[in-house]
């Protein structure tokens, strides 16, 4: 059977109104080049693109809304270079992984997908229990290691070696140097 390869991005957009929210903003600005790579990627080879995301207490699954609800000045050059377009899927999430309680699983059915790249913030909470529940369901994974970003860059060293060594994820760059 031919590998069939869907895109995740977990919680790019964001208003990084948080203790870490500053920080993270910042190696998500580091990471940028990388995603808008994996999207040309994406669109290159007709891979459908998921965008699962916090519904920051609107509870619609309402992208210009939330996109509204979390632009500032800090993220708005972000927001707008990695914001979905109409060809992608825009999914709400209540919790950390983009499984629990969404739609995901059914639409990656639905896609007949068996393979994943996984990317977003924070690698080492929500890109991490993402990946965790995607392999019980015995998806092969690719989490590119320059296309996540955490709060702490240990603590995103740390996801990244479990999920390499754990749930047998490819984590190797997107930006080959």
């Amino acid at each position: 059977m031919t590998k069939k390869t869907a895109i995740l991005f977990i919680d790019l957009i964001n208003d990084f109104e948080f203790q870490h929210g500053p920080s993270l903003l910042k190696e998500c600005y580091t990471m940028l080049p990388n995603i808008l790579r994996l999207k040309a990627y994406a669109n290159k080879h007709n891979l459908p693109i998921i965008y699962i995301n916090d519904h920051y207490k609107l509870w619609q699954a309402d992208l210009n809304r939330i996109i509204d609800q979390c632009t500032n000045e800090q993220n708005k050059a972000f927001l707008e270079q990695i914001a979905p377009t109409e060809s992608d899927y825009f999914l709400i999430k209540p919790k950390h992984s983009a499984f629990h309680q969404t739609a995901l699983q059914a639409l990656l059915v639905e896609l007949n997908v068996n393979h994943l790249i996984i990317s977003g913030i924070a690698g080492n909470i929500c890109v991490l229990f993402t990946a965790n529940d995607a392999y019980m369901r015995e998806y092969k994974l690719h989490v590119p290691s320059d296309c996540i970003a955490s709060n702490d860059v240990e603590d995103n060293i740390y996801a990244l070696k479990m999920m390499k060594n754990v749930l047998k994820a490819d984590v190797s760059p997107i930006h080959k140097k």
